[in-house]
């Protein structure tokens, strides 16, 4: 399907007002055409050419519906102006100013019904490339730039709704526009006309070939955005890390690289854009030029045509190449957006690799254990996980320890689903989790990271996004729970703060104790901790520790730990290296073993 069809399938929902804008651009283009040939009768009146029709004509097989139409005229002038010249001019020009007050008036509207299908296309597109991001597996975020994927869902949607869907409004209203001043051409002069008709077709043919590089060009020129925002968001991320090692100068130098690049993509493409311009109008000059000397002929030499006829004549003839030229021209936005529509596409018709079932099995009651059999995973080429299996009975505290890399968080992930085995399978009391919904599986899991997740909101409403439904009574048990009741009443409006940027506001400590509590306020069957306690003070650390002792009991939880005094009390520890089990126990049994859960030990607290 070529990106254009595809778009304007989105389009289909506001067929309503795409109705509205064809039958006001059919009254624009009708008017539009009516008010250039009312110019006739007032050019007859100041060149003394006025034909005074004093009976009312009548339509018959001598009488051409041209003449019909405006001997009637000529007829209805005559009657209000009682014959004088003056007043009849004021008639005529009162006519040409309601037929352009009419013209606009049908232009106008049919903008305005075309807008609400223009704005709503680019809110379905972006709506639909969030829905899509949001639920693409971890390693299509991790293989794709940020900066890129924000360009595609603003820029690229904006130069689709610049391009394809102002062309939708030229397609509609200019060939109309052009068939009924044709009409009235064709009425007037047909040799005149057939040459119109000739040059229409090679003016759009020349200007074709200067735009067929632009959906190149224009590619380069988003690929370079992306690459340019990508670039931005890391650098705003890392500003401490830039300021504390003074590479400004040295990231400056790499962000004018990218801006350099960006330049000369964006000048190319310009340069080429340009071209349509002058060469369309310059067309446009040689045609009337054309017309002004075989029409000149028909009025001088044989008489054919009367002097007002002809001028009425030239204005349609602008009717004609002025929208033509906007056909013309849109060659170039339809190939300029082609490239933006293209790359919405790749995300829109992208299959994430986390596949949801055909025929999904019912969540089961979680009565029994999580068990990893046989797991194999892969990052790219390297090997993470070999061949590990192990069970977590339900009830019982699980905790992974082990060196950087070892393969701790992503059994993780593998357990919620952000990353899929290459081998073996993952299973709730013996039903693989790949035959449940996402949506069941992931909700009998509460998950605190690493380096805690806060959104740009108050600090209730994040919290509401574990249980959207619970009370603020139950909001403040959970942060009690997590030890953060306490600094949140004290904030400037408690609950309803807003804690910045992914909680800048907060410190490290306070961040974590949040994200603590939103998992309390899930209360899940299963708890997913990885490292939970990392960014905790000792006092902190100990309160909060005994809090999730508490949560824990009676209930499943794997913990991923480097700090190891935080998981003494766990029902098993394993030990990973390289992605296989090399020691697994209680904490004592692993100690008695002196292998590398002693030596982690003592090199702990030796530190």
């Amino acid at each position: 399907m070529t990106p254009i069809r595809y778009i304007l399938r989105y389009a289909l929902p506001y067929k309503g007002y795409i109705g509205l804008n064809i039958l006001f651009n059919l009254l624009y283009a009708l008017f539009n055409a009516i008010s250039f040939i009312a110019l006739m009768p007032m050019l007859e009146v100041l060149f003394g050419e006025q034909k005074t029709v004093a009976e009312k004509p009548v339509w018959g097989e001598e009488v051409s519906l041209k003449d019909f139409a405006f001997d009637s005229f000529q007829y209805k002038v005559y009657q209000f102006s009682g014959g004088e010249e003056l007043n009849a001019l004021m008639i005529v020009i009162g006519a040409i100013l309601l037929s352009f007050f009419l013209k606009n008036i049908f232009n106008y509207a049919a903008l305005f019904f075309i807008t609400f299908m223009r704005n709503g296309v680019v809110k379905d597109l972006q709506n639909a490339l969030y829905t899509k991001l949001i639920s693409f597996s971890a390693s299509f975020h991790s293989d794709n730039k940020k900066g890129d994927t924000l360009a595609r869902i603003t820029s690229d949607v904006t130069e689709v709704q610049r391009s394809f869907l102002a062309v939708l409004e030229i397609l509609i209203r200019e060939p109309l526009t052009i068939l009924f001043a044709l009409g009235a051409m064709f009425a007037l002069s047909t040799k005149l006309t057939l040459f119109v008709l000739l040059f229409i077709p090679l003016s759009g043919w020349l200007i074709s070939q200067v735009g067929k590089s632009l959906k190149s060009r224009s590619d380069y020129v988003q690929r370079e955005f992306g690459e340019l925002l990508s670039f931005v968001e890391e650098s705003l991320t890392g500003i401490p890390i830039i300021q504390v090692f003074t590479a400004e100068k040295a990231f400056g130098k790499k962000f004018a690289v990218i801006t350099k690049r960006l330049f000369t993509f964006s000048n190319k493409l310009t340069h080429r854009q340009s071209l349509a311009s002058p060469m369309s109008e310059f067309l446009g000059i040689a045609v009337i030029g054309i017309i002004l000397y075989i029409g000149g002929r028909l009025v001088l030499v044989e008489g054919t045509l009367s002097g007002s006829a002809f001028l009425t004549y030239l204005g349609l003839a602008y009717a004609v190449l002025t929208p033509a030229k906007g056909m013309s021209k849109a060659i170039y936005s339809v190939r300029k957006g082609n490239a933006a529509a293209h790359r919405i596409m790749e995300y829109l018709l992208h299959k994430s690799e986390i596949k949801e079932p055909k025929t999904p099995r019912n969540l089961p009651d979680f009565t029994e254990n999580i068990s990893f059999e046989n797991i194999h995973f892969s990052y790219e080429d390297e090997k993470i996980i070999h061949g590990l299996s192990l069970t977590i009975p339900k009830g019982t505290s699980l905790a992974l320890v082990g060196p950087s890399g070892s393969g701790k968080t992503t059994l993780a992930n593998m357990l919620a689903r952000f990353y899929d085995p290459q081998e073996g399978s993952i299973c709730i009391d013996d039903v693989p989790i790949n035959e449940l919904r996402l949506k069941d599986l992931r909700s009998m899991f509460g998950y605190v990271t690493q380096d805690a997740v806060l959104f740009h909101d108050t600090v209730k409403n994040n919290l509401l996004t574990a249980r959207p439904e619970a009370t603020t009574q139950e909001i403040e048990e959970a942060l009690r729970i997590a030890n953060a009741l306490v600094f949140v009443k004290e904030l400037p409006d408690g609950l309803d703060t807003v804690i910045g940027d992914a909680g800048n506001k907060l410190s490290g400590g306070q961040k974590q104790r949040l994200a603590i509590a939103r998992a309390v306020l899930k209360d899940p069957p299963v708890m997913i901790l990885d490292e939970a306690t990392s960014a905790l003070d000792t006092e902190s650390e100990r309160l909060v520790q005994d809090a999730l002792q508490k949560l824990m009991q009676n209930r499943t939880s794997l913990v991923i730990a480097h700090r190891l005094s935080t998981i003494q009390s766990a029902d098993e520890i394993i030990v990973l290296d390289k992605g296989t089990v090399l020691e697994r126990g209680t904490h004592d049994s692993l100690l008695a073993q002196n292998g590398m859960y002693k030596k982690l030990i003592e090199l702990q607290s030796f530190n």
